[in-house]
């Protein structure tokens, strides 16, 4: 990668960071807007922006990221590459870094509050579209393949988001939080589940996030010696779930700990206060064995803490004139479907290529929409429901356990395998910048 000037943009109130990649490229901040292309701006420095960002500056498009986080977030959980997504992946002419930087894991397993195994899948089966794909990532090493692989000329504004959106014939104007407001010919979202450009051109949050009744929090933990390179799952009755998996690094791991609330719960939380966040585990996990108690430990101290709430995201339609939503943003599966980072390539990678056809911003949107919703809604589908995921008693944790225990024979491999091939349902067309 070049060097980066870092250009500052002084907003009504803070200061909003533009990074230019490559210092000779630094005077394009004020000339971008101004050039004969459409300029298209992209908000968050997701996976499904990355990837979008790099197809379209393929197409010849000026491209900016805008990004709440003050840099690319690094860290984070283990994603799949796996099906139509691993293929996007490979037309982009990353599988080979991918797999070099790839998750070595043995596979899933289910273990009781001794560790001792019930089930377990390995990652070998099912042809690497198991649970455990033929390439596991962490999201930020994915993250920062996309960065380096998208090259020069991306203009980025970090620690800013968009607060307001007003459309017409021609365009969009954008008014940041931070920046100086702009105006860009389209406006693509790939700012996950609570979507800001989403909130701004489609309307609240609650009319198209759909609750799954869990909470997750997710963060990186010292290494555990006893995973012996697997994937570990522990579930304790009242609907309490902690996993363990190998991190890239030998001395941590990655870890989550879920829950549904009780009956008749109602769960509030701050998504700022983490001390309310890692106290209301702390309550919920109290004596729940296995590892837990070093787990909540872990989570107080632990750099890349995350929790929230797991939801779908539920739209008619991905455009609204000049907007258009890609990822979790448009049509999130949540994390339990395994899909989320397959969806979120596809659809960066069709929306691109439809915009990049020539064809103008509304066919261009209705081709994409036609294209990867099927996939999309399949992703959704959650086998069982949540039940198989976070069982509420005892009894449902031994049938779970049991029917994970003949994954890989008859008959319980035919419905597995379904599930899995849903990575693969989808005929991804071929655009003209594909490698």
């Amino acid at each position: 990668m070049k060097a980066s000037t870092v250009v500052t943009a002084i907003g009504r109130s803070k200061t909003a960071t533009v990074l230019v990649r490559d210092c000779s490229l630094a005077g394009r901040v004020r000339t971008l807007g101004s050039m004969n292309r459409r300029h298209i701006l992209i908000s968050g420095a997701s996976i499904a922006g990355l990837a979008c960002a790099y197809w379209l500056r393929n197409y010849g498009f000026a491209v900016t990221i805008v990004e709440i986080a003050p840099a690319p977030r690094a860290g984070g959980q283990a994603v799949d590459l796996r099906g139509a997504g691993r293929t996007v992946v490979e037309r982009m002419g990353m599988l080979e870094d991918a797999r070099s930087i790839g998750l070595e894991q043995a596979g899933i397993s289910w273990v009781d509050e001794h560790g001792r195994s019930r089930a377990a899948i390995s990652s070998d089966d099912f042809d690497g579209e198991g649970f455990i794909a033929e390439i596991e990532i962490l999201r930020g090493d994915l993250v920062d393949l996309l960065n380096r692989r998208i090259g020069d000329e991306v203009e980025y504004l970090f620690n800013d988001t968009i607060t307001e959106l007003t459309q017409d014939a021609n365009g969009v104007d954008v008014v940041f939080r931070h920046a100086p407001a702009r105006r860009f010919d389209l406006v693509i979202g790939a700012d996950g589940l609570h979507s800001s450009a989403r909130a701004a051109a489609f309307g609240p949050e609650e009319q198209f996030v759909n609750s799954l009744g869990l909470y997750t929090a997710w963060f990186t933990a010292p290494a555990f010696d006893d995973l012996d390179g697997w994937y570990q799952t522990y579930n304790c009755a009242g609907g309490l779930v902690a996993s363990i998996r190998p991190g890239r690094i030998s001395t941590e791991s990655k870890a989550a700990l879920s829950f549904r609330p009780r009956r008749g719960e109602t769960i509030r939380y701050d998504r700022r206060d983490r001390l309310a966040q890692v106290a209301l585990l702390d309550e919920r996990f109290a004596g729940a064995g296995w590892h837990t108690a070093r787990l909540l430990e872990a989570a107080r101290t632990a750099s890349d803490f995350s929790f929230d709430g797991m939801g779908q995201v539920d739209l008619d339609r991905w455009f609204n004139g000049r907007v258009a939503l890609i990822g979790d943003a448009a049509a999130c599966p949540s994390p339990l479907s395994g899909l989320g980072t397959s969806v979120a390539l596809v659809g960066a990678y069709v929306l691109a290529g439809e915009l990049g056809s020539g064809a103008g911003h509304v066919a261009a949107f209705e081709a994409y929409d036609r294209t990867v919703r099927p996939y999309a809604q399949g992703a959704q589908q959650l086998a069982g429901g949540t039940g198989g995921f976070a069982p509420m008693n005892e009894l449902t944790i031994r049938l779970v356990q049991a029917s994970m225990s003949w994954a890989t024979r008859w008959p319980v491999r035919g419905f597995m395998e379904k599930q899995f091939n849903k990575s693969t349902d989808i005929e991804l067309p071929y655009y003209s910048s594909d490698l």
